[in-house]
């Protein structure tokens, strides 16, 4: 009876529904709002980078007369698409959090732990508030070199996104549910901060046992309660240096801005966005053709094609569900076609992942260059053959399970049709090959080398392959700036958290303790293995390398490893992880962009996790598929 009377007294004009109404569309407003204000510059701003780079990259090579303020002004815009990125990626909920253990909880726990995961980050964004500004004012009595302009210009993103993203946790916790709902998990995220600011005087004495409180306890336990895996990083750190130490909080902030606004990292949301360039232009279906015609007439000739596939398209749009999201539509239904099961597929589509993460132009292979000081031409040319070792591994295991395949129904191809697709993916073939050969040969740097991929792609997709849909631009920069401004993120609250275990004396511990291992470095090598794998399944690669690659790589260099080596087994191994089930997040992106339940691959996926697991051993135990083509 209730049910039906409730149209009625909505029709009558209900005083409560019609508040309630009210409140809704203001809500929307303002989120609508928000999106205009954070997205529309964030877009102008990508453009923008493109822009600078490529206009300093011209001038120096063509020209010879180099912009000496393009580089200066590049940072400053950096720093406010980094944040910008944030604020869109904390609107859009497309920070990387950890949903292995609340996506298995009944609806009502769902909404209190996704209604917690919003208070914990508006409770960190609230505490940094007044630190961000004072960063801010401290910044603006210091003068850039080459534009002699304040450099609070560029240190004022940090408090303007801190607002923002305060907005934004505002209107999503009132838009999440019901506020019965939301209420508890709100006043639980307040509640304990309280409680650990009250057990401050407790807290100081214990030494270094806060190290297991903080940054095991608080950040286990907010990444496993899906917190965003920034913002755990984040709490925790702010609350180990706010309790334990007396450490100014601006100092964090500075550590924030140091962490997302490293010129290096500019090539991050520019190979993003080369990336879906890539895709949109139709350079990524024109490869995956070509190497359709000339396998998919042998048995299991679909499933090499997608190992090649990924190893051509990997680690250029920063995102692997991107990578994936590129070939998956192309090969998919043709593999089901002829007979292949969804589960198989998507457990080979997910090994695929973690087979390419070392591919050249890595969004990894970058952030250790910038975390740790290692080159990233070094790491560039020493990215190619381990990636292909393990391809070969999966190959192995593809042959065995289908080398009874009926192909009694695929056509055959003639040769003039695999030159026909040869031709029309050359320029796209041609690609990933101009980039590494553009930092190796010292053309460009690694972020300036993105612009020239991004200026390569625009032409062909133009004048070559006439598939530029510019009514897709507007969504394709947004992306970019929320994909960026999630991985930037990350990485400054990594990058603080970091600075914090190394000034509490972890660093030189953990050096004295593994250097210390029997065995060696055949023993820290193995130890490595077993921690980033770990390491990947719990905190994704970018986050883990941030947090522990600067304290790992000078012991890796203390006990005789190559770095270059190190840094190759370090990402294949959290690649491992990432793609691991249950707890890899790169296995259920793998799921999604091949729309199956993720039980159907959990069995078939473990054969070619072995063959992972054996090609990364040799990796591991011969230097040489590492180290065998840098310059001596």
């Amino acid at each position: 009876m209730a049910s039906h009377d409730a149209p009625a007294a909505w029709e009558a004009g209900d005083p409560g529904r019609e508040a309630a109404s009210a409140g809704a569309g203001a809500l929307a407003w303002l989120d609508r709002a928000l999106g205009i204000v954070s997205e529309w510059p964030a877009m102008l701003l990508v453009l923008a980078e493109v822009c600078v780079l490529l206009s300093g990259v011209v001038a120096r090579y063509v020209f010879h007369e180099p912009i000496v303020w393009s580089d200066e002004l590049a940072a400053i815009l950096f720093l406010w698409l980094s944040m910008l990125g944030a604020v869109i990626a904390l609107r859009r909920g497309a920070h990387m959090r950890m949903t292995a253990l609340v996506s298995r909880c009944a609806p009502g726990t769902r909404l209190f732990l996704d209604a917690f995961a919003l208070a914990a980050a508006l409770v960190f964004l609230a505490l940094l508030l007044m630190p961000a500004w004072e960063y801010a004012a401290e910044e603006a009595v210091i003068v850039t070199p080459a534009m002699e302009i304040s450099n609070a210009w560029r240190a004022s993103a940090l408090p303007v996104g801190t607002v923002l993203m305060l907005a934004v946790c505002v209107v999503r916790l009132l838009r999440c549910g019901p506020a019965g709902k939301v209420l508890p998990a709100v006043l639980a995220a307040v509640g304990l901060a309280l409680a650990f600011w009250l057990m401050g005087p407790l807290l100081m004495p214990l030494g270094k046992l806060n190290l297991v409180i903080f940054f095991a306890g608080v950040v286990g336990a907010c990444v496993f309660a899906g917190v965003p895996i920034a913002f755990s990083f984040a709490l925790a750190t702010f609350g180990f240096l706010a309790l334990t130490t007396r450490t100014p909080m601006v100092v964090l902030a500075g550590r924030l801005d140091e962490g997302m606004s490293h010129l290096i990292l500019l090539a991050v949301p520019l190979f993003v966005l080369l990336g879906m360039l890539i895709e949109m232009t139709g350079m990524a279906r024109a490869m995956v053709q070509f190497l359709a015609s000339l396998l998919g007439h042998v048995r299991g000739g679909l499933n090499y094609v997608l190992i090649g596939g990924m190893y051509l398209v990997s680690g250029i749009s920063g995102s692997k569900t991107a990578d994936m999201a590129a070939i998956a539509p192309v090969l998919l239904p043709e593999m089901k076609k002829r007979g292949a099961k969804p589960g198989d597929l998507i457990a080979l589509l997910s090994t695929t992942g973690a087979q390419t993460e070392t591919i050249p132009p890595s969004i990894v292979l970058i952030t250790i260059g910038s975390v740790t000081g290692v080159s990233i031409s070094a790491l560039f040319t020493g990215g190619m053959l381990p990636g292909l070792v393990l391809g070969l591994a999966l190959c192995v295991i593809v042959r065995r399970r289908y080398r009874n395949e009926d192909l009694s129904n695929v056509p055959p191809i003639s040769r003039s049709q695999i030159g026909r697709t040869f031709l029309v993916a050359l320029p796209a073939l041609a690609l990933p090959f101009v980039i590494r050969a553009a930092v190796v040969e010292g053309v460009a740097t690694a972020t300036e080398v993105s612009t020239i991929g991004i200026a390569y792609a625009v032409l062909a997709g133009l004048l070559l392959y006439r598939q530029f849909d510019f009514s897709r631009l507007p969504a394709i920069l947004v992306e970019t700036a929320t994909l960026s401004g999630a991985i930037l993120f990350i990485i400054g609250c990594a990058t603080g958290m970091a600075w914090a275990l190394t000034q509490s004396g972890f660093a030189h511990d953990l050096a004295e303790a593994m250097t210390g291992l029997p065995g060696g470095k055949y023993t820290f090598m193995a130890v490595s293995l077993v921690v980033f794998i770990v390491l990947g399944s719990v905190l994704e690669g970018i986050p883990a390398i941030v947090l522990f690659g600067p304290l790992m790589f000078p012991i890796a260099r203390a006990v005789g490893i190559h770095e270059v080596q190190y840094a190759m087994v370090v990402v294949l191994a959290m690649g491992v992880g990432l793609f691991a089930p249950p707890f890899g997040v790169g296995y259920y992106g793998a799921c999604a962009v091949g729309k199956v339940d993720p039980e159907e691959g959990v069995g078939p996926i473990w054969g070619y996790m072995s063959a992972l697991i054996v090609g990364l051993i040799l990796v591991a135990a011969i230097p040489w598929i590492s180290i065998g083509f840098l310059d001596s």
